[in-house]
């Protein structure tokens, strides 16, 4: 996979498509470490807080729009792949591109909470120099 397939644009509302994410419960539960899928309400929610709150980007990997991604305004960071779309090092080419962001915006550090379950998505974050620093938050310094 070339890594300039990988971009991220601008959040737009497209329910449609970014509902069938949310219905995975195997992507709730390692998200949002709840055992229910999100309905309409529940998504619409979410995306306005994140808008609200942060940046909100698309991951977009070739003509596909494939995930999401934000970078909220205390430095935590949120990210859903699509369960097809994951094990493909989408959603880790999306971070460094977020992490490029963050360092231009002059941010001294970023944090992911990471369930103590979602050993793939650890292993991620630490392997672009994230380190645990309490219970279940990451921490990467940018300084």
């Amino acid at each position: 996979m070339d890594n300039k397939e990988i971009r991220l644009i601008d959040y737009y509302d497209d329910f449609d498509r970014t509902l069938s994410w949310y219905q995975d419960p195997i992507l709730c539960k390692q998200v949002d470490n709840i055992d229910y899928t999100y309905d309409l309400d529940r998504l619409i929610r979410m995306y306005r807080y994140l808008c609200k709150n942060g940046k909100c980007f698309y991951i977009k990997f070739g003509q596909a729009i494939v995930g999401d991604i934000t970078l909220l305004d205390n430095n935590e960071i949120a990210i859903v792949v699509a369960k097809e779309y994951q094990n493909k090092k989408i959603g880790r080419r999306a971070l460094e591109i977020l992490i490029d962001i963050a360092k231009k915006e002059g941010r001294k550090y970023l944090k992911a909470e990471i369930y103590s379950f979602n050993i793939q998505s650890q292993k991620m974050f630490e392997s672009l120099g994230f380190i645990k620093k309490e219970n279940e938050m990451y921490i990467l310094n940018l300084d």
